[in-house]
C-alpha cells in the first residue's frame, strides 16, 4: 500500500463554516471545521478507489502554498464593447506549486481548477502572473470582488491509501491496462489540449521540414526502428519529432491500433533506486509496460543514458538496454547533435547501430524568413499579437550576429516567443523594434549602443567612463576602450571570445576592478546576476583537480557551470599562474575556438564572452606603490609570462595589459572614489544623508589603506574600521539624524557633526 497525498486548500469563512477544496480535482466541500472536511473528502474518495478502483492522480510530491498578488483593471463589457473601471484591483490568488520530478514542477490555481506544468523554478513567478491575469481578466467586476472578500487560506493535506500492485482501472465503462512505473516516470504524448496550450507560446510546427516529418514516421511506424535525429541545436529536431508523434497517434487511433509515446528523462530511471539491482528492475518494468501498452520511449537528452548506472558507459543504463534493443523487445527514440553522437559511437558503439539516423540540416534564409513569417501570422490570427516586419527583421540579425553557434529557426522562436510572452503580460497588442531591444537587453546584458548601427560611439564619453573607475592605469583604459572599439565595428573574431587579455602587474594595483568596469559596460544592462564570473585559479594547483574545474562525466565543473548560466559576462581566472600545467591544455582550445566540448559531445560556448587573466608573475620584487621604469617593467612581465607559459598558450592571448605602481595621487583618487561610493549604502540613503569628508579625513585614510605590498587591498578593510564603524556608533546614539549632511572630519580620531 501507498499514500497518495492531496492538498487541501481550506476558507475559514464563519468561525462555524469552513470552505474545503481538494487541489486537483473537482471536490469541495462545506462544513463546520477542517477536521469535518478532511473526513468527508477522504471517505469519498476511499469509496471511488474501493467501487472502481480510480483515484485522482496528484503528482506533486511536496506541495506548498504561495499568495501571489495580481493587479486587475475590472471591465464591464457590453454589446457596446469594453469600460474598463477607473481604479485597479489587487486580487490575491492562491496557487499551489511544487516539484514532480527532477527538473519538472507543477502549479495548481485552485480558485479556477486550472494547472499548467515548468521545467525551471524561475519560471514560476513570470508564469504564475500570466496564467492569473488571463484568467481574472474573463471575470465580471463583480466577479471579481467576491474573490476580495475570502480570508487567507490555509494549506493541508489529505492521505488516500492505494494499492500500487493492481493491474486494471475500471473507468468510464472500460477496461483499461495501468502502467505503473511509465506513469510513475514518464509523460504521455501528445500532451493534454490544456497542457500544451499552458507550455509554449507557439505550436510545435515542423514548417518547411515535412519531408524530415515523413522520414520519422516511415523509420517509426513502418520499420518499427529505433530513431535518432540529429543535427545542431535549434534546427528543428524536436518540432520534427513532435508532429511525427501527433502524425503517427492520428493514424493509429483512426486504426484503432493505439500506438502511445512516452517522455522521460533518463535520471529519472535512477533517481529513485536505493539499492543494488534497483534500476535494472525498473527498466524491465519499462520494457514489460511498453510492449503492453504498444508504445515508443522518446528519451530527452538521449546522451545521458550513456552516464546513468555506473561508472562508465560499458555499465550504464544504456548498456544495459542494448539487448532489449537487439531484440525488438523495446522501441527508442531521440534527439542528438553531431558531436554528441561520435561521443556515443566512442564510448558506447553497440548502443547506437541499433538506431536508424535522420539527419536535420539548417535551412536556407529563404526558408527561415518564411517559417518566421508563418510565426508572426500565428501571432497575429491566434495571439491577437502583431509583429511588425522590422521587428522580425532586426530579431534575425541579432541572433545571426550574437548567437552564431545555434541554429535557425530554434532561436529564433524562442526569441520571439520571448517577445510573446512578454507582451501577453504587459497586455500589449504590438511588437515592434523598440521592443526587440529592450528583451535583446534583458536576455544578454548588451548595451544599447552595440544592438543599434545608428547609434554612434562617443569615444571621449567612452574613455571617461574606465577613467572614472580605474585610477591611474592609463594603458589599461586604451586596451580596454580599443575592444569595446573593435566589437561596435563588428570586427571582432566570431569564432574566437570575443577578447582574451593578461592582466599583468603587482597587486592591488586595479586589475581585478577594471575587470569589473568591463563586465558592467558589455554586459551589464540588463541581466540580474553579476556579468562578471570571478574563478580563483589557486584553487586548481593539482592535476586532479582539473575534474572539478572542467567537469568530467555526471559532474559539472565550475567553468562549464558559470558559462552555461552566463554565456554573456567577462570570465576572470584569478592568479592564473597558480594553476595546474594541464588546466592551460584545456584552455588552448577555449582560447582558440572558443569552445569546450566535453567526453560526452555537449558544447559549452565561449565565443559571447571576454576572457581575462590576471597575474603577479614578475613582481614578486616590487612595491605597489612607487615610480617605475615602464620600459624596463613591461619587458621583465613578459619575460616571466614566457618563462611560465609555454608558446602555444602565449600565441593565443590577444593582448598583455601592463598595470603600473600606483603613486600618490592615484592612491588619493582612489581614496576619494570609495568615499564617495559610501553614499550609496543602504543606511545613508533610507536616512537621506549626504556625507562629506574633510581633506584631512581623505588624507588618513590614504596613509593607513595602503600598503607597499599590498597595494590597495588594504582600504576597504581601513574604511570599514576608520570611517563606518564610528558613523555607525554615531548614528546609533543620535537616532533621530534624518535628511540632513553629516561633516567627516579627522583629528586624532573621527569627528562628526551635522
Amino acid at each position: 500500500m501507498i499514500k497518495m497525498k492531496y492538498p487541501l486548500l481550506y476558507y475559514t469563512l464563519r468561525p462555524d463554516t469552513v470552505l474545503g477544496i481538494l487541489v486537483g480535482t473537482d471536490y469541495q466541500v462545506i462544513d463546520k471545521d477542517v477536521k469535518s472536511i478532511k473526513t468527508n473528502l477522504h471517505d469519498y474518495l476511499h469509496r471511488q478507489y474501493k467501487k472502481y478502483d480510480e483515484y485522482p492522480y496528484m503528482n506533486i510530491l511536496e506541495p506548498k502554498l504561495k499568495i501571489v498578488e495580481v493587479k486587475i483593471r475590472p471591465n464591464y463589457k457590453t454589446e457596446s464593447g469594453s469600460f474598463p473601471m477607473s481604479e485597479s484591483l489587487k486580487i490575491p490568488v492562491p496557487v499551489i506549486y511544487g516539484e514532480t520530478g527532477p527538473g519538472h514542477y507543477e502549479c495548481y490555481l485552485p480558485l479556477f481548477n486550472e494547472s499548467f506544468y515548468y521545467y525551471e523554478s524561475k519560471q514560476f513567478g513570470a508564469l504564475v502572473k500570466h496564467f492569473a491575469t488571463d484568467l481574472l481578466n474573463r471575470l465580471k467586476p463583480e466577479e471579481l470582488h467576491r474573490y476580495l472578500m475570502y480570508q487567507k487560506p490555509v494549506l493541508d493535506i489529505v492521505e488516500l491509501r492505494v494499492n500500487e500492485n493492481r493491474d486494471f482501472n475500471w473507468s468510464s465503462g472500460n477496461y483499461q491496462r495501468e502502467y505503473k512505473t511509465l506513469s510513475k516516470l514518464a509523460v504521455k504524448y501528445p500532451y493534454a489540449k490544456s497542457v500544451q496550450r499552458n507550455m509554449s507560446t507557439f505550436p510545435d510546427a515542423a514548417w518547411e521540414l515535412e519531408d524530415k516529418v515523413d522520414e520519422v514516421v516511415e523509420k517509426l511506424l513502418v520499420s518499427s526502428a529505433n530513431v535518432l535525429l540529429v543535427g545542431s541545436h535549434g534546427v528543428g529536431k524536436s518540432a520534427v519529432l513532435k508532429q511525427a508523434i501527433r502524425k503517427i497517434h492520428n493514424q493509429t487511433k483512426k486504426q484503432q491500433v493505439n500506438m502511445t509515446f512516452w517522455q522521460m528523462m533518463p535520471q529519472r530511471i535512477t533517481a529513485s533506486s536505493k539499492y543494488l539491482g534497483e534500476w535494472q528492475q525498473t527498466c524491465e518494468e519499462i520494457v514489460n509496460e511498453l510492449i503492453a501498452a504498444n508504445g515508443v520511449l522518446w528519451m530527452v537528452d538521449i546522451v545521458r543514458l550513456l552516464q546513468i548506472g555506473g561508472e562508465g558507459a560499458e555499465d550504464s543504463v544504456a548498456a544495459f538496454l542494448v539487448a532489449f534493443l537487439q531484440q525488438n523487445k523495446l522501441q527508442l527514440v531521440g534527439e542528438v547533435t553531431e558531436q554528441e553522437l561520435e561521443s556515443m559511437r566512442r564510448l558506447l558503439p553497440g548502443f547506437v547501430e541499433n538506431f536508424q539516423l535522420v539527419k536535420i540540416k539548417e535551412l536556407p534564409d529563404r526558408k527561415i524568413q518564411l517559417i518566421l513569417d508563418k510565426f508572426a501570422d500565428y501571432s497575429a490570427k491566434n495571439l491577437k499579437i502583431t509583429i511588425e516586419e522590422d521587428a522580425l527583421m532586426l530579431s534575425y540579425r541579432l541572433l545571426l550576429c550574437y548567437y552564431p553557434y545555434e541554429s535557425f529557426p530554434g532561436k529564433a522562436v524562442k526569441f520571439i516567443g520571448r517577445c510573446v510572452s512578454e507582451a501577453q503580460i504587459n497586455s500589449s497588442n504590438t511588437i515592434d523594434k523598440k521592443d526587440v531591444i529592450s528583451s535583446f537587453i534583458q536576455q544578454t546584458g548588451l548595451p544599447e549602443l552595440f544592438l543599434r548601427d545608428d547609434l554612434l560611439l562617443d569615444q571621449e564619453d567612452l574613455h571617461e567612463h574606465f577613467n572614472s573607475a580605474i585610477i591611474g592605469q592609463p594603458d589599461a583604459v586604451n586596451s580596454l576602450s580599443g575592444i569595446i572599439k573593435v566589437f561596435k565595428a563588428g570586427l571582432n573574431n566570431p569564432k574566437k571570445p570575443i577578447a582574451t587579455l593578461v592582466f599583468a602587474g603587482p597587486t592591488g594595483v586595479g586589475k581585478t576592478a577594471s575587470a569589473k568596469a568591463l563586465a558592467n559596460y558589455f554586459f551589464g544592462k540588463g541581466q540580474k546576476r553579476s556579468p562578471l564570473i570571478r574563478i580563483d585559479m589557486s584553487e586548481f594547483q593539482h592535476p586532479s583537480q582539473i575534474v572539478r574545474f572542467i567537469g568530467a562525466g555526471k559532474e559539472v565543473g565550475k567553468l562549464v557551470q558559470d558559462i552555461r548560466e552566463r554565456p554573456f559576462s567577462v570570465l576572470l581566472l584569478d592568479e592564473v599562474e597558480k594553476a595546474d600545467p594541464s588546466i592551460f591544455d584545456v584552455l588552448l582550445t577555449v582560447l582558440d575556438e572558443g569552445m569546450l566540448v566535453d567526453a560526452f559531445g555537449r558544447v559549452t560556448n565561449f565565443r559571447n564572452t571576454i576572457i581575462i587573466m590576471t597575474t603577479n608573475l614578475g613582481a614578486s620584487n616590487r612595491a605597489s606603490i612607487g615610480f617605475g621604469n615602464t620600459t624596463s617593467d613591461s619587458a621583465k612581465y613578459e619575460s616571466a609570462l614566457a618563462a611560465h607559459f609555454r608558446p602555444e598558450f602565449i600565441n593565443r592571448i590577444d593582448d598583455v595589459v601592463m598595470f603600473n605602481a600606483l603613486t600618490a595621487d592615484n592612491i588619493r583618487l582612489i581614496t576619494l572614489k570609495e568615499l564617495e561610493e559610501l553614499k550609496k549604502r543602504e543606511g545613508f540613503m533610507k536616512r537621506g544623508l549626504d556625507l562629506q569628508f574633510s581633506d584631512k579625513v581623505v588624507d588618513h585614510i590614504a596613509s593607513i589603506g595602503f600598503d607597499e605590498r599590498y597595494g590597495a587591498r588594504p582600504l576597504q578593510r581601513a574604511i570599514e574600521q576608520s570611517i563606518i564603524s564610528p558613523i555607525a556608533n554615531w548614528l546609533l546614539n543620535h537616532p533621530d539624524t534624518y535628511q540632513t549632511t553629516l561633516k567627516i572630519d579627522y583629528d586624532k580620531g573621527l569627528k562628526i557633526k551635522k
